[in-house]
């Protein structure tokens, strides 16, 4: 059996590590990512003390049955905890929910393009440092401009998260190995499902036992401490880490193939017109809009429609993240595993972790959606729902650093970009599909977004792969076997 030449994850290679360089790397994107969630989803769970609760009238003749709404959970409610001031409507929320995301699709691909040219570290350093200094004006922006400025502060928070992916992308194709890709590159995307798991948590927490505010300075300001500690701990590349070892370096270069010279410019017309990138595309709009749907509108659905007090809400809201982020590190080591083994090719297992990150999905959302007011099993669907989301981070999301190293943060930038469509539309929809936040009203949101996602998956399955494309400059031609 061939010997691995991976250094030790525990060796000692300078008094100021405890970690090899690649995984602190990966830990601090991570964390970037977290962070830059948390800034994110916080406003989906502040929202629902900003607003003057929804008037439902009880006795009415609508012959709606139990779907309409369940009972409202007999929660003693802290003094902190408003009923809500503004009077904004279902509709003006969803676009405040949505705003972020028009940011958001505007600087993906410059951003992409910039980390592909000048390198990832600052690029991402200040996309967490710029929405963390977004988040903590949040506060005041509401209060002295309204939902309007707040729209405003929120787009310019999407305008500096578009790069976090992009820029992040890269930094996995310097720093990680094709072999390693699987477990350090769903590590660093898991950040997103930990980040909403925290927010909704801490939020529930926050918003019990102080006034709305305190939820963004807290999430805001760990990021501005995030920013300090990148830039003093993470560099560019390994040949120019002052404190990696002899060892990690040697495997790196061994492992990891860069260009000696300038990279070509980005060869738009093959890779926008391939198959494989279209399957890439259709991949991501498709989880988008289902993962979009759940991490702005579950909040709201459990408080508006389970009628789940402030605090069951935000332990509630976080356990299918909890499941989704325990099966996106399993599904990342077994790809690994999978490849390293010859169990399965890598085009096989990204398109196969796709496919069930889309299906399964689909189907549970929609079965919870059938559940009624037995909010146990709701809360257990919906946990089975975000499990089976899990392995998309193991498939398709690897995509643009398995398709061309060299353009990895193009790719990314062309696939997040588009995807954050979903993230534009799906709040304004899903609000002008529920204006009365019933039951039978979020139904028919799940059923379309099972469509939605299911169809993705199917595309991928067909035309996406795991193999570098012919216009990376990395590209070689596989040696045919002679027998």
């Amino acid at each position: 059996m061939e010997e691995d030449p991976r250094p030790s994850w525990g060796q000692k290679c300078s008094p100021y590590c405890l970690l090899p360089q690649r995984v602190t790397c990966a830990l601090m994107g991570f964390l970037a990512v977290l962070f830059a969630f948390t800034n994110r989803i916080s406003m989906s769970y502040a929202i629902t003390r900003l607003v003057i609760p929804v008037n439902r009238t009880e006795g009415n003749d609508t012959d709606s049955k139990f779907e309409e709404v369940c009972p409202k959970e007999e929660v003693e409610e802290s003094k902190a905890a408003s009923t809500g001031t503004y009077d904004w409507s279902e509709q003006l929320q969803g676009y405040i929910l949505s705003s972020f995301y028009i940011g958001y699709l505007i600087s993906q691909v410059p951003g992409g393009i910039l980390a592909d040219k000048i390198g990832y570290k600052w690029v991402l350093g200040l996309s967490v440092f710029i929405s963390g200094l977004c988040t903590v004006i949040s506060p005041i922006t509401i209060t002295v401009g309204g939902a309007y400025a707040l729209i405003v502060v929120r787009i310019i928070m999407g305008l500096s998260q578009g790069p976090i992916f992009p820029a992040m992308t890269v930094m996995l194709s310097v720093w990680v190995p094709a072999r390693e890709r699987g477990t350090l590159g769903t590590l660093c995307y898991s950040g997103s499902t930990v980040g909403i798991i925290v927010s909704n948590a801490v939020s529930g927490v926050l918003l019990f036992s102080l006034a709305w505010p305190w939820t963004f300075y807290f999430f805001g300001s760990l990021s501005i401490i995030w920013f300090v500690v990148f830039v003093l701990v993470c560099y560019e590349h390994p040949a120019t880490h002052p404190f990696i070892s002899l060892k990690e370096r040697e495997y790196l270069n061994s492992t990891i193939v860069t260009l000696k010279k300038e990279k070509p410019p980005i060869p738009w017309k093959p890779m926008l017109l391939s198959m494989v990138m279209l399957s890439v595309l259709i991949s991501q709009l498709g989880h988008d809009w289902g993962y979009y749907v759940m991490i702005t509108c579950l909040p709201k659905y459990m408080s508006d429609v389970l009628q789940f007090s402030i605090r069951s809400n935000g332990l509630y809201t976080a356990l299918p993240y909890v499941a989704m982020w325990i099966a996106t590190i399993l599904s990342g080591l077994a790809a690994d595993w999978i490849i390293r083994t010859g169990k399965m090719s890598m085009t096989n297992e990204r398109k196969l972790a796709t496919f069930v990150a889309a299906v399964g999905p689909g189907l549970f959302m929609v079965v919870a959606s059938y559940a009624g007011c037995n909010k146990l099993l709701v809360v257990g669907l919906l946990i089975l729902c975000m499990f089976t989301m899990g392995p998309y981070y193991a498939g398709q999301k690897l995509s643009a650093i398995d398709l061309s190293p060299c353009y990895s943060g193009t790719i990314m930038a062309i696939a997040n970009g588009l995807g954050s469509v979903s993230g534009i539309i799906s709040p304004s929809i899903v609000g002008a599909m529920t204006p009365n936040a019933t039951m039978n009203e979020w139904r028919v949101v799940f059923w379309v977004s099972f469509a939605i996602i299911t169809f993705s998956g199917v595309a991928f399955a067909i035309w996406g792969s795991g193999d570098v494309q012919k216009y990376d400059p990395t590209y070689k031609e596989p040696e045919t076997e002679q027998k």
